[in-house]
Formats: C-alpha cells, sequence, structure tokens
C-alpha cells in the first residue's frame, strides 16, 4: 500500500529536519520527503494541516502487566494505550508473574505483541533469577529469545558480588544492564522524598543519598569492568550530577527520569494523594530544576512515561500503603511539549528527541527516525490542541496518575505502525 502525508509540519530531530514537507509510504517504509518518487501514486492520502508529522514515539519503560497481572491491564488495553499515546516503540520491564527470566516467556510475550500489532514490544530479561539477586540468568538464550538487555526492575540486588559477576557477564557478551540506583537499606521501607513534607505528613522516607550511594557503587563496578549501563528513572539533583561527572570521564553510562519527575515535587503529594505514591519517589523543586537542567544539556539522554498503571484496590487506599505508580502512556507526549513550553528554552525538536531519537539510539534501535528507508512508524499530532486528563480519556486499564485534572497540550491524532494506521482519533459529531 502506498500512503501519502501532506500539509504536515514534519519534525524529525534524528535527521534535523524541522519544516513543511509531505511524507510518501510504500511498502510499509518511507519512501521519500518533500518530492514524491518518479511513478508514485498514493493509495490514500492523510491531509495533515496545522499537524506535527514526527516519528513514532520511544518509551523505555512501560509494565504492560502481563503476564500475571491482567487484574491491573492487560497486553491489549495498554498496546492500544500505546497507540493512543503515538508510542509506537516501547521496551518493557521484566517485574512480571512469572519474571521474565526464561526464553519461553519472552517469546510468549513478543509473539502476542506481534499478532495485536499496536507498538513495537521490546523486552527485558531479568539479570538475576526470580529478581532474587542471587543466580544469575541465561543472558545469551533471553537475548536470542528476543531480549534488549537485563535488568532488576526496582529490586535491589544485596550482594554486591553478584551485580560485579553480572556486568562482567553482560561487558563479555556486549549486553547493556539496566539498573535503577537505590541502595537496598537506605530508605528501604520509604515512601516520600525525605524533607519537609514527608516530616509534616508522618510518611517514612527515602533521602537522596539511597541514589547516590547506589550510584557510586555502580560506577566503580563499571570502571572495573567497562559495562555499558543503563541508569533508569534518575529523580535527584545530586544523581543528575554525578552521572554528568561519570558521562565526562568517559564512563559506558546512559540514563533516563520519568516524565513525572520532570514536572512534579515532593508538594504535590498534596494531603496524602496516593496518584502520586510514585517510585522513586517524587523529590523537592531544586531537584526537579535540576533535573530539567540535564535534559538541556544532554546529561539525561531521554524522557521515559514509567506507565505502571495500579488498579482502584491497590491505589485507593491510604498513601504508605497504596501500589506506586501511575499511567503515563498517553500523557508522555503532552508531558514532553509542557517542558518544552515553560520558558525552558527548548525547542519543540529538543523535545521530541527525547522521546524520539535519543530513547531509540539507547536501545540500538531504527526506530525514532523518518529517513527514506525507515519503518514508517508515525507520530501525527495536534500541538495546539488541548485536553483534560481524565479516566475516561485514557485507554489504559490504569486510571491513576497524579495528573488527573490537567489541562495538557498536545493530542495525537493518528498513529502508524509500518505504514498501517493503528490509531485514529474520532473527531467529535
Amino acid at each position: 500500500m502506498k500512503l501519502e502525508i501532506i500539509n504536515g509540519h514534519l519534525v524529525d530531530p534524528a535527521n534535523k529536519v524541522d519544516a513543511p514537507a509531505a511524507l510518501y509510504i510504500a511498502d510499509g517504509k518511507v519512501a521519500a520527503i518533500g518530492r514524491a518518487p518518479d511513478g508514485f501514486r498514493a493509495d490514500a492520502s492523510i491531509d495533515a494541516a496545522g499537524m506535527v508529522v514526527a516519528p513514532g514515539l520511544v518509551d523505555l519503560s512501560v509494565r504492560l502487566r502481563e503476564p500475571g497481572y491482567e487484574y491491573k491491564a492487560t497486553l491489549e488495553s495498554e498496546l492500544q494505550a500505546a497507540a493512543h499515546g503515538g508510542v509506537t516503540t516501547l521496551v518493557c520491564p521484566p517485574d512480571t508473574d512469572p519474571v521474565l527470566d526464561e526464553p519461553g516467556l519472552v517469546e510468549m510475550l513478543t509473539h502476542r505483541a506481534r499478532l495485536l500489532n499496536r507498538a513495537h514490544v521490546h523486552p527485558l530479561g531479568a539479570l538475576t533469577v526470580g529478581l532474587k539477586g542471587e543466580a544469575l540468568t541465561e543472558m545469551a538464550e533471553l537475548t536470542e529469545a528476543g531480549c534488549i538487555g537485563f535488568s532488576q526492575a526496582d529490586q535491589v540486588i544485596t550482594n554486591t558480588t553478584v551485580l560485579l559477576r553480572a556486568l562482567q557477564y553482560a561487558h563479555t557478551f556486549g549486553y547493556t544492564t539496566w539498573l535503577r540506583p537505590q541502595d537496598a537499606h537506605i530508605g528501604s521501607g520509604g515512601v516520600a522524598h525525605s524533607g519537609a513534607i514527608a516530616s509534616r505528613l508522618g510518611l517514612p522516607s527515602v533521602p537522596v543519598i539511597a541514589e547516590t550511594i547506589a550510584l557510586h557503587t555502580i560506577f566503580e563496578l563499571v570502571r572495573v569492568t567497562h559495562a555499558r549501563v543503563h541508569l533508569c528513572r534518575i529523580s535527584s539533583g545530586a544523581g543528575i550530577e554525578l552521572v554528568r561527572a561519570a558521562k565526562k570521564e568517559g564512563l559506558p553510562v546512559t540514563c533516563d527520569v520519568g516524565a513525572h519527575h520532570v514536572h512534579l515535587t515532593d508538594m504535590d503529594i498534596g494531603f496524602f494523594d496516593a496518584n502520586a505514591r510514585l517510585v522513586p519517589p517524587l523529590r523537592s523543586q531544586r531537584d526537579r530544576d535540576a533535573i530539567r537542567a540535564g535534559l538541556a544539556d544532554g546529561t539525561v539522554d531521554a524522557i521515559c512515561s514509567d506507565h505502571t498503571p495500579v488498579d482502584d484496590d491497590e491505589k485507593l487506599m491510604p498513601f504508605g500503603e497504596a501500589s506506586p505508580g501511575a499511567t503515563g502512556l498517553e500523557l508522555l507526549l503532552s508531558l514532553a511539549l509542557r517542558w518544552a513550553g515553560e520558558g525552558s528554552g527548548i525547542g519543540l525538536s529538543q523535545a521530541l528527541a527525547k522521546i524520539t531519537s535519543e530513547p531509540a539510539r539507547l536501545i540500538a534501535s531504527h526506530a525514532g527516525q523518518l529517513a527514506p528507508g525507515s519503518d514508517a512508524d508515525i507520530c501525527i499530532f495536534d500541538p495546539a490542541a488541548r485536553w483534560t486528563v481524565a479516566p475516561a480519556a485514557l485507554a489504559s486499564q490504569g486510571k491513576h496518575t497524579p495528573f488527573l485534572g490537567y489541562e495538557l497540550t498536545g493530542q495525537v491524532q493518528q498513529t502508524l505502525l509500518g505504514g498501517q494506521v493503528v490509531y485514529a482519533r474520532k473527531r467529535p459529531a
């Protein structure tokens, strides 16, 4: 099938394109930009007047909740949410039930995702069996099954020798290890940032040093092993500064931040709003500002949605007892645009890079771009459209987010995967 997208404003950060241009698609690939190839005759046309035509978004942390947690969300619901949010490529952590520590489980997940054909799903395999931090998984077999890296999700390896051996093994075979820096003991059982808000509310806290001590350990191990490590969801200004220094030193490390942490602080807990119960916790305004500065100067490589759908039974509880997590797939684009529009000096192309080309680079994927010959994974959105975050507006089975009631700018109109429309927003009658 041949398709043309006309009258839109094309923004492709990977190839430094930011201009009005038509896009021509043939056999699921981008055939040409600006001018149709000789003999090209479109079978269908999309009029993108007033819209931005961008690469499909790439999200580095999406919990699909299958297998094992279908009462929280299903593969069908969350991949539909991805399409609604313009996300065409996503990475899912291994903390399912059972854990993604066997090739058969990975193959089952990726097979089902291909059948649904809503987004490209790239699983992370468990770094240790059962995420217990003891025995290493068969990383080679998991890679053959489709894993793009290895992670402990939010489980901490308490035995540093095990982590050392994991990094040594990963380096030997060229695998990337994905780690969320969190000390095993400091802040254990905490639910909020250590500061005045947690003290006033009487909540057990997680101090910043829980993140920075873990970062120091990881960097020392990287220096010894030369392993490639991706740091997941850095939450503090001190953590950002350590990553900045590590990159300056030349260590093979990259990092992302959650979209919630780009905008919110521990003040947004309000009076025990469990929708703001996240891992890592929302931190101070100074930390949030440092995260934004890190995004602007390239210390932070990408923004992820940290999509973690939670059901009502586990969320509508006292703050300290509520399950952490929030839906985010359908908010990722709008939150990136909000960051760009809040006087940060960041343009549209730079903001989109943090959710397209940069995360694609981190997973060594050809996604996140619209060069001729690339897959026609495309997000068409109205940059001026305003929408209110409400449960009814979310396709995800998880309806809980600290942004409920917010009015956000930027609304996906159509999402294409391999040149096929997988989502088209219904226009009001």
